[in-house]
């Protein structure tokens, strides 16, 4: 299969280091591709966001891949509900269950998904 890749997007953070803020650009999905996130870990920090917009009026799933970078794949995937027309956040917790040996994150979405997705981390700079 060959995935449809996306960026993590990073929101620039003003010089208080209080407040971030990102245009966001979402991706359309094509289900039969699935979604790769490049350099999803790339962050360390445990602030990676996946959104999925799901703009079906019927409930969904997608299926979060296991990886292949270490031990904790052998928790094997995650499939997840996405309820109809709603925008559904999710906070990777267990980086190393997901994440390839490139630094990757793969997704399968339900035959006939229509929505969108973006992924949001924040920088691990010390400025940004």
């Amino acid at each position: 299969m060959t995935r449809d890749l996306i960026d993590v997007q990073y929101p620039e953070v003003d010089s208080s280091q209080s407040i971030a803020a990102a245009k966001i650009t979402k991706s359309s999905v094509t289900a039969a591709n699935g979604i790769g996130i490049k350099k999803a870990f790339a962050n360390k920090n445990n602030t990676l966001l996946v959104c999925v917009e799901n703009n079906d009026d019927a409930a969904t799933y997608i299926t979060f891949k296991s990886g292949n970078a270490y031990p904790n794949a052998m928790l094997g995937d995650l499939k997840v509900d996405l309820l109809a027309e709603t925008l559904n956040v999710f906070q990777i917790q267990d980086a190393s269950r997901f994440e390839n040996k490139d630094g990757s994150l793969n997704i399968d979405f339900a035959s006939g998904f229509d929505g969108k997705i973006f992924a949001v981390a924040k920088s691990t700079a010390i400025n940004g």
